[in-house]
């Protein structure tokens, strides 16, 4: 059993909403957590098409509960109706709520209660390094951390699985996109281009469709919690930068999927763009998790110098490489970085098994970071 260290207890007040993608373990979490709760789970066909019949059932079930009565719902966006029952509740008999969910776009798109302000959204990401007893980075790696993935000694045909249920249930239940083989299209292609500048044009043509067509299946992604967008670092000193966004799928195991990168090896290039998401994935989850509000983005200048991740406005500039040793070479983009901005922390996450400082960089070796980050010495 993983100890998870989203703080439901402290940050719940009157409700919150609990988003996160399928299988990260939401509904675990919440029984564990909760066992006292009332709990009604959407994925339960009969449940979900009675509350589908008539919304209003669930403001006469709970209309004689005490004031402060814990009432979870799981995957509210599968009858976003409840959302008003939901409001009268709270607001007259002061009852509280946790609505989790795996997509946000159905609540966005139709217009749903929002509550008011009365619930705070939070996520809950994929494992991370703090979680997990006797942590396998190469494990990790591979297959990335949603628990049940992470546990197998070969999760390729969980995550078959995985992206079956995915397709179908996401993105064709939600009447998402009319191509479906145009979309499927497009997520090998995201997935060819994840981590890295997204180029809307030539996916577009890739997959045959218009560039603003790749911008809305983009979106799709993100509402729907497979993936997210890391800015770019715009602030021009003296070199121009790239200004387009780079795109991650939400866990390094889906993306190796899509890709079809198995047995990856240490050394291989397969191997190091894995690496970077897995460090990424990370440093995305501590944000989210402790509520942190600096910036999370990239930098990319015309020549080709690059940073993986600027946290903040040039607070602490990153690169990640998969090395087993740290070569001069590696640390260019960070020096460069360093020249526009001479007051910025610079790191190297590597798997150099010797953590040291190297001029005006830090060698820190990947697990030893992940420490670093999760208690809180990094931002």
């Amino acid at each position: 059993m993983y100890k998870r260290i989203l703080d439901l207890e402290n940050q719940l007040d009157e409700g919150m909403f609990l988003f996160g993608a399928r299988q990260v373990g939401k509904s675990t979490l919440l029984k564990e957590r909760f066992p006292d709760a009332i709990y009604y789970d959407l994925l339960i066909s009969s449940i979900r098409k009675a509350f589908k019949r008539n919304p209003d059932s669930l403001r006469q079930a709970l209309l004689a509960k005490p004031a402060g009565t814990l009432v979870i719902v799981d995957e509210i966006q599968k009858v976003s109706e409840l959302l008003d029952s939901v409001h009268w509740l709270m607001a007259n008999k002061g009852l509280h709520f946790i609505l989790s969910g795996s997509s946000a776009r159905k609540l966005k798109r139709s217009g749903a209660n929002t509550l008011g302000g009365r619930a705070i959204p939070r996520t809950l990401f994929p494992l991370v390094w703090k979680e997990i007893p006797d942590f396998q980075i190469d494990r990790a790696v591979q297959n990335g951390m949603i628990p049940r993935h992470y546990l197998a000694d070969d999760a390729t045909d969980r995550l078959e699985g995985y992206v079956d249920v995915y397709l179908r249930e996401e993105i064709r239940d939600e009447a998402a996109v009319q191509d479906m083989e145009a979309f499927e299209q497009f997520m090998e292609a995201a997935a060819i281009s994840n981590g890295e500048i997204i180029n809307y044009s030539n996916i577009a043509s890739d997959c045959g469709v218009a560039a603003k067509t790749v911008k809305a299946y983009y979106q799709i992604l993100i509402d729907t919690l497979m993936g997210y967008e890391v800015p770019a670092y715009t602030k021009v000193i003296k070199r121009k930068v790239v200004q387009s966004p780079k795109f991650y799928f939400f866990d390094v195991g889906l993306a190796n999927y899509l890709m079809g990168r198995h047995n990856l090896k240490r050394g291989s290039d397969d191997y190091g763009h894995a690496f970077e998401h897995l460090i990424m994935q990370e440093i995305i989850a501590y944000r989210g998790y402790f509520r942190r509000r600096e910036k999370i983005s990239y930098w990319h200048t015309y020549n080709n110098q690059e940073v993986d991740v600027i946290i903040g406005d040039a607070k602490v500039a990153i690169e990640i490489k998969s090395s087993e040793q740290v070569r001069t070479k590696h640390k260019n983009g960070l020096k460069a970085f360093k020249e526009e901005h001479p007051d910025c922390r610079l790191i190297l996450v590597s798997l150099d098994p010797i953590t040291r400082p190297s001029g005006e960089v830090e060698l820190i070796y990947a697990e030893d970071f992940l420490r670093m980050l999760w208690s809180g010495d990094i931002f």
